[in-house]
């Protein structure tokens, strides 16, 4: 189901790029988490360990690696050259299951486990829907054509900025290769490019991603997190000198990141992003820490990126429009609309260990409460640190 090391989401790429060069010797510990309470068939661990074990095969080539160096000249030759020699360590990944219920988990040096996230999830949604019998219809094809092309054109009609990032949820390689092939076609000026570096290759369009959570928890674990915000944003401009320069700000919930982000990373960052939470509340909050910090907000960008559906999109634009710059970077509702239900999963740090140091459990206090990832006891002492309210988190295994 993955044929090149490049079917994975940029973000991913662009954070090893500043592990390996800022943390070369931590590790991290990931896990599954079933948030949609899914019951998986009879074989379904079995046949995602044989799609990992495959992946061990999978290596950047000569015409992915000239892509790189063309369209990302911030990943420097040095790193390059290790992605070129990057394999897949699938005894890095274990998978079980009991009954209906499925485990996977992920530990290793971080600068290497970093990449099986977004091909892990894009395996699991796959053979959800493969071992299910869940088909799309005869007319798949016609259908992601003619749906795709609705909904780009209306958000051009509305004059915005889309991307795709649907990576992690999709319903299959196929139905995603299509997806992009329509938006590159019928979207114009208005389709951004894409998260998945192997379509934005393909189909010759802008691959798309800075950072993620992860990046922001773990400086949680090693610096603590009355710090982590501000030595994650500053790490992040001591690697890139200024591109990818959009920040994601609710890892510890948004109240707490823009404490930290202050004018020097106002000015420093194009913008940032959202990624829960409600998107007009946040809209006002963001444009409001601009003015105060003396920064025009109509020359920043906000990335709204929280299961987004051209009703949302519609209706945070009507807000924005005038004050503050928009872009929207929209998953499922294009690379899983083909009449079944998407699933609701994710996967995520939930220990790392940094150099020097034992294992620490890592979290992240969204912008809405039931997405609280992490150990209970250390969400309770991060918002004990950081002031916030009570929350009931969700745990991680």
């Amino acid at each position: 189901m993955l044929t090149s090391l490049l079917d994975n989401d940029f973000y991913k790429i662009t954070m090893q790029n500043a592990v390996i060069k800022r943390f070369p010797y931590a590790h991290a510990h990931y896990a599954f988490i079933n948030r949609g309470e899914h019951r998986f068939p009879d074989g379904f661990g079995a046949a995602l360990r044989r799609e990992v074990d495959k992946m061990a095969s999978l290596a950047l080539t000569e015409d992915e690696k000239r892509y790189l160096e063309t369209t990302c000249p911030y990943l420097d030759p040095t790193y390059l050259d290790f992605l070129a020699g990057f394999r897949y360590d699938p005894t890095e990944v274990i998978v079980e299951q009991q009954g209906s219920e499925v485990s996977v988990v992920i530990e290793g040096p971080w600068y290497r486990t970093i990449l099986w996230e977004v091909p892990l999830m894009a395996l699991i949604s796959e053979l959800w829907y493969v071992l299910r019998e869940e088909h799309a219809p005869d007319n798949t094809a016609e259908l992601i054509e003619e749906r795709t092309r609705e909904k780009i054109e209306h958000y051009r009609d509305l004059g915005l900025k889309i991307a795709e990032f649907g990576t992690r949820r999709r319903f299959s390689f196929a139905v995603h290769d299509r997806v992009v092939g329509a938006l590159r076609h019928y979207g114009g000026d208005t389709f951004t490019g894409t998260s998945n570096v192997l379509l934005a290759m393909r189909h010759g369009v802008k691959p798309i991603g800075t950072h993620a959570h992860e990046w922001f928890m773990f400086h949680g674990a090693r610096f603590g997190f009355k710090m982590a915000n501000s030595l994650a944003l500053e790490h992040w401009v001591d690697v890139y000198r200024g591109d990818l320069g959009i920040a994601l700000t609710d890892t510890f919930t948004s109240k707490a990141f823009f404490e930290s982000f202050d004018k020097k990373f106002a000015k420093l960052f194009d913008g940032v992003r959202h990624d829960s939470g409600d998107p007009v509340e946040f809209a006002k909050a963001t444009i409001e820490h601009y003015k105060r910090l003396g920064v025009n907000p109509q020359t920043k960008t906000i990335i709204f990126s929280d299961a987004l559906t051209p009703e949302r999109v519609e209706r945070i634009q009507a807000f924005c429009q005038g004050r503050i710059g928009t872009a929207f970077g929209i998953g499922t509702n294009f690379t899983n609309d083909v009449g079944v239900e998407p699933m609701n999963m994710v996967i995520k740090m939930v220990k790392a260990r940094p150099e020097g140091q034992g294992w620490l459990p890592v979290i992240k206090l969204s912008d809405v409460p039931d997405k609280h990832t992490g150990d209970p006891d250390m969400i309770a002492l991060a918002k004990r640190i950081l002031s916030l309210s009570h929350a009931t988190p969700e745990t991680c295994p």
